[in-house]
């Protein structure tokens, strides 16, 4: 299962799959209404324009400058320009440069500050990360979700459910006997005269204690092409440790 959330904030404009939908890849399930997100693009862009704009009347400063000092440097050679009016000249060259070098800052924050909000606004549109089937919807279209300090859930999809994973508790007495490759049959609720085939993946190092009772998880690889499962069933497994012929 694929838990699918929201990481920027706002309310829900459309809801565009239902319970058991089949979705794939990209589609879009959700949108967030845009025009907050928008307004905050379109601010930054300006601010991006004003940066670009101080850089450059910083760059025609320095150019300015750069001239003025280079002019007074060479009449200072026939001494028409004074010494204190070329180191006034130097220094206010060098303010430039520095001020110059600040703008070019100002202008890499408001390029990172387009790209985080243009990141949000994209965003918005929640699109499946996998091909598979909604298990579960938790929003409806008006609604507000808030993404302030934790992500908020808002679909769960499962991935293939022709091909499921069975988790079953090995008692502690038992574990040793248990091996990755082993086959198993386990039988569900649904189905009490039905036995499903099995075969364990992973034998779990990290044990869980309930009521006293010492288990260790042990993940089993199920077939499922008739559907007939469903996630969240409970089984009970029957494990083959060892055969005796005769």
């Amino acid at each position: 299962q694929v838990d699918v959330g929201s990481e920027v904030s706002g309310v829900i404009r459309t809801v565009e799959v239902d319970f058991n939908d089949l979705v794939v890849r990209g589609q879009v399930l959700a949108r967030l209404d845009t025009d907050q997100l928008q307004a905050r693009v379109s601010q930054a862009n300006a601010s991006l324009e004003s940066a670009q704009a101080a850089r450059r009347q910083a760059a025609a400063t320095v150019r300015e400058t750069d001239l003025n000092f280079h002019r007074c440097e060479r009449l200072a050679q026939t001494r028409m320009c004074s010494q204190q009016d070329l180191d006034q000249l130097e220094a206010t060259w060098l303010r430039a440069q520095a001020a110059e070098s600040i703008t070019l800052a100002q202008v890499s924050l408001a390029k990172a500050n387009l790209q985080a909000d243009q990141t949000a606004l994209s965003k918005a549109v929640i699109v499946s990360p996998i091909d598979g089937i909604v298990l579960s919807r938790l929003v409806e279209p008006g609604q507000t979700v808030a993404a302030t300090f934790q992500t908020p859930l808002l679909f769960t999809l499962a991935e293939d459910l022709a091909k499921l994973e069975l988790q079953v508790d090995v008692d502690e007495a038992d574990v040793g006997r248990v091996r990755e490759g082993q086959e198993a049959l386990f039988t569900v609720d649904a189905y009490p005269d039905r036995h499903f085939p099995a075969t364990i993946t992973q034998v779990r190092f990290g044990s869980k204690t309930t009521e006293g009772v010492v288990t260790y998880t042990t993940v089993l690889k199920v077939g499922n092409d008739d559907l007939s499962l469903r996630p969240g069933m409970t089984a009970t497994a029957v494990i083959t440790t060892r055969k005796v012929e005769n």
